[in-house]
């Protein structure tokens, strides 16, 4: 299993930006899939978590009303469209799959890096 995230960049505070996180090789469909972000000399944190069939979503309180979690199975592809962004929101961001019902996320993808300036 692997997992590609891209999206990131540079964006104003205020702004929005769209990760996505493409997975290849297992089924994708049967992952809960979630996004963490890690700021510099900090630990990683939990951002968001879907379920497989996306009727479930999870958020940090840090994010609530901010950031959306989505998943398109038939791309293999889950989202993180990130509103109202703020300076403490950068961090690199990465996204995991849980391939195992109520296991750890087991498969990272590289990450990416968000930059919000203020």
């Amino acid at each position: 299993v692997q997992l590609q995230a891209s999206g990131g960049g540079l964006v104003q505070a205020g702004g929005s930006l769209r990760l996505s996180c493409t997975v290849s090789g297992g089924t994708f469909s049967t992952y809960a899939m979630g996004w963490f972000r890690q700021a510099p000399g900090k630990e990683r944190d939990f951002v968001a978590a879907i379920s497989w069939s996306g009727g479930t979503t999870y958020d940090a309180d840090s994010v609530k009303g901010r950031f959306t979690i989505s998943r398109d199975n038939a791309k293999n592809t889950v989202y993180l469209q990130m509103n109202s962004l703020k300076p403490e929101d950068t961090a690199v961001y990465y996204c995991a799959a849980a391939t195992t019902p109520g296991a750890q996320y087991g498969y990272w993808g590289q990450g990416t890096q968000v930059t919000v300036s203020s």
